[in-house]
């Protein structure tokens, strides 16, 4: 199906709202107005190559019955509107009375979710360039809808640039730096003025992107904290370092509600990116151009899934159509794939492959997709026809009709930039990844183990339609199979009961598909026992070690004796400093005394115990040491902290003299400065290293050590 230009009809609403009472009048149903009376209009411009795209909607209203907000779009209110007229009309309609779009009571009714989470959770919100409004603008938000504060001030809310920093951020810093470069665009002539009127048209849109994540996600989990992380720009390498910060800083959820076309990504280049975070949850938008972006403008790369939601690390999200009219209270009455002026994006990855979890799906060859990757895990509601309302002072929400402009600043907003935030608020609310390395994975679990703690979407197709769209319907001018001949009918386009790319394993019906199936938790509980178990012990046997140590150095000074040497190093590698120590196997490597001596803590509380999980090889490491002797620095690895703290790394190598094992301990240890959450490090030695087994060994200070044993032939 063709894209409409703005002044187009598109589809007619599909909802009805449900009564509508007024002061001393009988309530009666009120009409949407037809689908000819709005457009849809994407929030950003189209990115140049090298850039991401944001990926929200607006719904613009086009005639003046339109602009007065006076009916519902698409949304069933829980609660009647006041002052109305009765049957017909809604006077001096509100956001609060649900005249804008969704409200943050209809996310929770529709979803059946909490208003916040039971445990700690910040969610970073990843995007482009400054929004000057954001902290005010989300206050207005709140007060529209009675919901907790979320400010600096409580440490709600936090932005910062990609850095890390809360001041210096991208343009505009300020209204006044905007208010200039306006002025440039609107009196420049030639190269100034162009260069100036994108910069302002960028940064006004990807305002309005963050004013929809924020008030979304706040809206979703009303007692996470958020931090919104913006890059200097959108090109690919400030929001990845943007990516990046946000997990160095500890955000238990990243939403990505940006992409591009997957052209030219190879797994080597995934593997070192910022959105393999093991232990985070990130979520990533599929798209608003359909099934391998069809729908995209003239010109666009076609033919790819976007990324990063193609990447097997993230979960990616897709979006639906929100059928009506709703239940009693607001409740879900439906979904469908979204596919009308726009479309929820997907497809089968060209070179990532499918995570296990996904491959192991029932029925997974029906798919299409072979070993690689799909798009999308999960979804949510993104058509803009029911949105949801978003407030933002920059870009404000405009419309004409005769010549005369209408402004406001309530916005009624879709897109899977709605989606990917709203998936990552429910992870919040259901506690974060919950100690699961991929939190995707969770997700295909509980799909299989408990099927009705997610809504399965069955019906529609993302794929391709050449027709325009029909007008008396309000529906596409292709039959599902004629769309998903696009993809020859397999399930990657085509929605069906179980898992499929346009919907994944379906939308949220509460928080009990986001949370670690019982095994799991048991698992992390066991592990974190296990931890205390080995610190108790390591600790024993460091005592035990030290007072060995002490009787020998008195006996040796006794006799007059000195050390008795030094082995070489491993390779050829001569030590430098101390000599290569041979440690009994089981015996954790424990931090030298040049390291604090005081566990990390914060003003008025206790101690905090660093916590490291999860070591692994990167998947780069693991390829370079299957070399014959590969260099130390080859040696690459990442871990998960609890908190920032300064980590102690040693290599050994495992001896066999006389039959008798040990643990050999090589002249490449060093001590790292890790980050709370997902960090990389490596060796920096350059010795090389022989066939055999090793040991790494990573000593958080005052923290249990652990170990990842690995073979080079």
């Amino acid at each position: 199906m063709l894209r409409t230009a703005l002044t187009s009809a598109v589809t007619m609403l599909l909802l009805i709202a449900l009564p509508c009472a007024s002061a001393g009048a009988t309530g009666g149903a009120v009409a949407p107005l037809p689908a000819s009376d709005y457009t849809v209009r994407p929030v950003c411009a189209a990115p140049a190559p090298g850039y991401a795209g944001c990926l929200a909607l607006e719904l613009v209203p086009i005639t003046a019955a339109a602009r007065a907000h006076t009916h519902p779009l698409g949304i069933t209110r829980s609660a009647p509107i006041g002052g109305g007229k009765a049957a017909e009309v809604c006077e001096h309609p509100t956001p609060g009375e649900g005249c804008f779009g969704l409200r943050p009571k209809d996310l929770h009714s529709v979803y059946q979710l909490p208003a916040g989470a039971s445990s700690a959770q910040t969610i970073a919100l990843v995007d482009a360039y400054n929004d000057p409004n954001a902290e005010a603008d989300l206050a207005v938000y709140d007060k529209e809808f009675g919901l907790p504060e979320c400010t600096g001030a409580n440490k709600c809310f936090e932005q910062i640039n990609q850095n890390g920093e809360p001041g210096n951020l991208p343009f505009p810093a300020s209204n006044a730096a905007r208010a200039a470069e306006e002025a440039i665009c609107n009196t420049a002539t030639g190269e100034a003025k162009e260069a100036a009127c994108s910069e302002v048209e960028e940064a006004d849109g990807w305002s309005e992107e963050i004013s929809l994540d924020i008030e979304v996600s706040h809206a979703t989990c009303q007692n996470c904290r958020i931090m919104l992380v913006e890059a200097e720009s959108a090109s690919f390498p400030n929001l990845e370092a943007a990516e990046k910060r946000a997990a160095r800083l500890g955000a238990t959820e990243i939403s990505n509600s940006w992409g591009g076309p997957e052209r030219g990504e190879t797994p080597a280049l995934d593997d070192r990116s910022p959105f393999d975070h093991p232990g985070t949850v990130i979520t990533a938008a599929a798209g608003d151009d359909g099934y391998l972006d069809w729908d995209a403008e003239e010109g666009s790369p076609k033919g790819f899934a976007d990324y990063p939601a193609s990447s097997p690390h993230v979960v990616a999200v897709g979006g639906t159509r929100l059928q009506g009219p709703l239940g009693a209270g607001g409740t879900w009455a439906g979904e469908t794939v979204w596919n009308g002026d726009g479309a929820g994006g997907g497809g089968c990855s060209v070179e990532l492959a499918a995570a296990p979890w996904q491959q192991n799906t029932s029925d997974w060859a029906a798919v299409g997709c072979g070993e690689h990757r799909a798009v999308a895990d999960v979804s949510a509601d993104a058509d803009p026809y029911t949105g949801v309302a978003v407030y933002d002072s920059i870009s404000e929400c405009r419309s004409e009709a005769g010549g005369v402009p209408s402004v406001v600043h309530w916005c009624t907003i879709g897109g899977t930039s709605l989606a990917s935030p709203l998936v990552a608020s429910v992870f919040a609310l259901a506690g974060g990844a919950g100690g699961v390395e991929y939190p995707a994975k969770t997700l295909y679990e509980n799909e299989v183990r408990n099927p009705s703690s997610l809504h399965d979407v069955i019906s529609g197709s993302n794929g391709a339609c050449s027709e325009e769209f029909n007008i008396t319907t309000g529906l596409s001018g292709c039959t599902e199979l004629q769309e998903a001949a696009s993809c020859s009918e397999a399930a990657i386009c085509l929605a069906r009961a179980g898992y499929d790319g346009p919907t994944g394993v379906g939308t949220p019906a509460g928080i009990a598909a986001f949370q670690p199936p019982e095994e799991a938790k048991q698992q992390t509980k066991a592990e974190e026992e296990r931890q205390s178990r080995e610190a108790k012990e390591a600790e024993e046997k460091s005592k035990q070690k030290t007072e060995e140590e002490r009787r020998a150095e008195s006996e040796g000074s006794s006799k007059g004796g000195g050390p008795a040497g030094k082995e070489a190093g491993e390779g050829g590698a001569e030590s430098k400093g101390n000599p290569p120590v041979s440690v009994p196997i089981g015996v954790a490597a424990l931090p030298n005394s040049t390291l604090p001596t005081e566990p990390p803590t914060t003003p008025g509380s206790r101690a905090i115990v660093p916590i490291l999980s999860a070591p692994a090889l990167t998947r780069t490491a693991i390829a370079a040491l299957s070399h014959s002797k590969p260099r130390a620095s080859k040696v690459a690895f990442a871990f998960t902290l609890n908190v920032a703290a300064r980590v102690h790394v040693t290599l050994a190598k495992l001896l066999v003299a006389h039959g008798r094992k040990r643990w050999q301990t090589l002249p490449y240890s060093r001590t790292i400065a890790g980050a709370s959450g997902r960090d990389r490090a490596r060796l920096s030695a350059h010795g090389r290293l022989a066939p055999g087994s090793y040991r790494l060994t990573l000593t958080p200070v005052h923290g249990t050590a652990r170990t990842l044993t690995f073979k080079i032939s």
